[in-house]
């Protein structure tokens, strides 16, 4: 603070911004004289280089994990289809309706580039695995077709292990099936069928996008035919447009319409396959990206208003330059190197960063080929850094080309002379005002420089709006977290002996038999009578085939009134009785029906009709669930039963309390209840949570120093106005009344802004990730904000603003009085 007007082009001198004795022979030696001015300028103005630093590292920080964690999430995929010359769609054909001449006829149709097909296709919904040693294994239902061979027009199979089918009674197992892990020399078993087929596992295959559950040589699927079962085609196509899922359902309109009748039955879309393959990681990135736009923004105002003000501060060291013989190219060139230098540092440690905060998120990395990175692409690594360099250059032009054109006698007039007065007319309302002298003072010096204060506003905007985001992801996450519990709002789970119920995969017959499974009527009689329990449902599930969707699906079974509340709705309503159900985005996506369409779930060989009439918030085994009515199902399947129970508890209830109560009733009949918060954790939110706040940490300590880098240089500037003021007395903690002053009404308007844009910035982004996830977001998820928070929220950017003006302050408070009047 010592140093002012006065003195400063000697200081300059002494402090190597000048070449010194070398001044005479400036052009002759002026890229090392150039090269002091840049090194003595950064080491001058070390609040500004700390804030350049800080705003780069934040902007390639976000940037670097984006770009990581976009490429983890999808390049694998694309490089997975476009080698296994993958199908955009496949559809299931009704073989009574349409012939194989007017199936292949749809190859032709405008905008099919390529096809595969029409192979003969059947779903044979009850059989057997012989495990040997491990038991008998109930198969779902499973989509076999015929292929000739491995290869083909389209969808190429990729052995992973055994050979390719030669003869009948073989078959190739998808490596994905649900059910028995591919097993080479398995015996299948179909019982239902006539003359009891049997199919032997040679080899497990995998199809990028999923097509069938097996495959089997040509000719065989007239065997695995039920009865009078009517005749099916696949056909696979490739076309023009089908990047979208508006795009792929018109496709399939398309060649729907070309075949008579009803003749499409089901249909799949690559676009799921994709969707699999891309959720573990491509959730995260729009709220990254969200946080690394912030980011990136906030380091474009912060760099320009740090040069500019450097270049504001230094009008007289610029004359004196330019006076010993620096061209106006040399100047700019230092004023950019100035910015560059500091922002060099925040890239390489946002390079680091970005790199470190990116190994958890791509460990969770669930990709379709089965492989995950736990490092960046180079790539990234290069062009966040390259990006940054060129963002920082191109900002700092601007100002520094204004330091290029001042000619030498302008500069060093302007800066001995006081600048000319700004905002004298709002500084002079503020002194009649009902206000402490001292705190009207503070309010009317952004406006001396609204230039200056707009971009500080700015700044305390974004971090603003970044603080509000960032909460109101916190809080939208914890109520995901609750919706994808083990059922929702439930407290606890009382589960019976072996499992929870439903169709299982495996039965093995242990030594001496096992206990007979416990009543339902009397674990529900149980839990009725427990002190405590507000309401309860039965959940069960069982496998299914779903017109539309290849292989089995899960169809969780629901008894009881109470079960409504299980899963938050999207849109539509809660089923309401038998044949009606409630699904996921993903299966509406997967299939193209919506709410209010019928599908036709098959089990045990009958066809059961079901109303779709709503959707649900239900990320679970794939989010193809189908959620219905117990009734709906119990009529034809022996296995459609209540495997445990979703108990709600009266408010006030102990939990834990109510578990060891129950326990010693159900444990005798062989049943368990457990406490559902023991059960209610995913290793995806925490790091989710502690990266929002590290970024959000990062946004706002960048905006404070924004905030104290203003402070810095209007304290500098006015240091002998101070002077003046506390030689009539003004004290030190009026001092610092009106430095705070100064930055009160831009962190105001930085909140009042902020805050709102922060809310708007939630509820675009927080949809964004979950339509990456393949789902859409009930309202009361972005709901999220209420009054109390609106008003505190709003006061953060007023508390940005004073914490980074406090330093400045403590500095002007301590600065002597006879120090501060010699600075003129």
């Amino acid at each position: 603070m010592s140093r002012g007007r006065r003195g400063s082009a000697g200081a300059a001198v002494r402090a190597g911004d000048v070449p010194g004795r070398e001044a005479p022979r400036a052009r002759r030696g002026r890229g090392g004289a150039l090269g002091r001015v840049v090194r003595a300028g950064v080491a001058r103005r070390k609040v500004q280089t700390l804030v350049m630093v800080l705003s780069t590292m934040m902007a390639v920080t976000a940037t670097v994990l984006a770009g990581a964690l976009l490429t983890a999430s999808r390049a694998p995929f694309e490089h997975a289809f476009a080698q296994q010359n993958g199908a955009h769609l496949a559809l299931q054909i009704d073989g009574s309706k349409a012939s194989a001449a007017q199936v292949a006829a749809t190859a032709h149709l405008p905008g099919v580039i390529a096809s595969g097909g029409p192979y003969p296709q059947v779903t044979i919904d009850h059989g057997t695995g012989d495990a040997g040693q491990f038991g008998t294994m109930d198969l779902p239902p499973l989509t076999v077709v015929e292929r000739p061979g491995p290869g083909g027009p389209l969808d190429d199979l990729a052995l992973t292990s055994g050979r390719w089918a030669t003869a009948p009674g073989e078959i190739v197992l998808s490596s994905d099936f649900f059910g028995p892990q591919p097993t080479l020399g398995m015996k299948l078993s179909f019982p239902d069928l006539s003359g009891g087929a049997v199919l032997t596992v040679v080899g497990a295959a995998k199809s990028v996008t999923g097509t069938a559950d097996g495959w089997v040589v040509p000719g065989q699927i007239a065997a695995l035919r039920p009865g009078a079962a009517a005749p099916a085609y696949q056909m696979l196509y490739r076309f023009a447009a089908a990047g979208t899922d508006a795009q792929v359902n018109a496709d399939r309109a398309a060649v729907a319409a070309r075949l008579p009748g009803a003749a499409v039955t089901g249909a799949l879309s690559w676009l799921t396959a994709k969707l699999n393959a891309e959720r573990g990681n491509a959730p995260f990135v729009p709220f990254i990206v969200a946080f690394g736009v912030l980011g990136l923004v906030m380091a474009v105002i912060i760099i320009g208003n740090v040069v500019s003000g450097a270049v504001g501060a230094s009008l007289r060291r610029i004359g004196v330059l330019k006076a010993l013989g620096f061209t106006p190219a040399q100047v700019v060139r230092a004023y950019i190197a100035q910015a560059l230098i500091p922002s060099a540092f925040g890239i390489g440690f946002g390079v680091l960063f970005g790199n470190l905060l990116a190994v958890p998120l791509l460990r969770k990395t669930d990709l379709v080929i089965g492989t995950a990175s736990l490092s960046v692409a180079a790539w990234v690594d290069i062009a966040a850094p390259v990006g940054v360099v060129a963002l920082v250059a191109l900002t700092a032009f601007a100002p520094a080309l204004r330091a290029g054109r001042l000619r030498a006698v302008d500069a060093i007039a302007i800066g001995r002379s006081p600048t000319a007065g700004r905002g004298r007319t709002v500084r002079r309302l503020l002194g009649r005002a009902p206000l402490p002298r001292a705190f009207s003072l503070g309010l009317g010096a952004p406006f001396a420089r609204p230039g200056r204060a707009l971009a500080v506003a700015a700044a305390v905007v974004f971090g603003a709006t970044a603080v509000t985001f960032a909460l109101g992801l916190v809080s939208s996450f914890q109520q995901i977290q609750v919706g994808l519990s083990r059922d929702g709002a439930s407290q606890v789970s009382v589960d019976f002996a072996g499992g929870r119920g439903g169709k299982s995969v495996m039965h093995v017959a242990p030594v001496g038999g096992a206990p007979a499974a416990p009543d339902p009527a009397t674990v529900a009689a149980a839990i009725a009578a427990q002190p405590g329990t507000r309401s309860y449902y039965g959940v069960g599930s069982t496998q299914a085939a779903v017109s539309g969707l290849s292989g089995a699906t899960t169809v969780r079974l629901l008894q009881g009134s109470a079960a409504a509340y299980s899963s938050p709705i999207i849109s539509g309503s809660w089923f309401t009785g038998p044949d009606q159900a409630v699904v996921p985005t993903r299966f509406l996506q997967a299939t193209g029906a919506s709410v209010g369409s019928t599908i036709t779930l098959t089990d045990n060989g009958v066809k059961v009709p079901v109303r779709i009439v709503g959707e649900v918030f239900y990320l679970r085994e794939g989010g193809t669930d189908v959620i219905t009515d117990l009734r709906t199902l119990s009529a034809v399947d022996p296995s459609a039963h209540v495997g445990n129970y979703e108990v709600k508890l009266k408010p006030g209830t102990d939990p834990a309390q109510y578990v060891r109560s129950l326990n010693k009733v159900l444990h005798p009949v062989g049943a368990d209840a457990q406490d559902n918060a023991l059960d209610r954790h995913d290793s995806t939110l925490p790091i989710l949570d502690g990266l929002i706040a590290i970024l959000t940490a990062m946004l706002a300590t960048v905006a404070g120093l924004a905030v104290l880098n203003a402070a810095v240089l209007e304290t500098r500037e006015r240091v002998h106005d101070l002077g003046v003021y506390k030689s009539v007395g003004m004290t030190p903690r009026q001092t610092i009344t009106l430095v705070l002053g100064s930055v009160v009404l831009i962190g105001l308007i930085g909140g009042a802004v902020g805050v709102p844009a922060g809310v708007a910035v939630h509820r675009y982004v927080l949809p964004v990730m979950a339509h990456a996830a393949a789902t859409n977001v009930p309202q009361s998820y972005l709901a999220v904000y209420g009054h109390t928070e609106m008003v505190l929220l709003g006061l953060g950017g007023p508390a940005i603003a004073i914490l980074g003006a406090l330093l400045p302050a403590s500095w002007a408070a301590r600065t002597r009085t006879a120090t501060a009047l010699r600075t003129e």
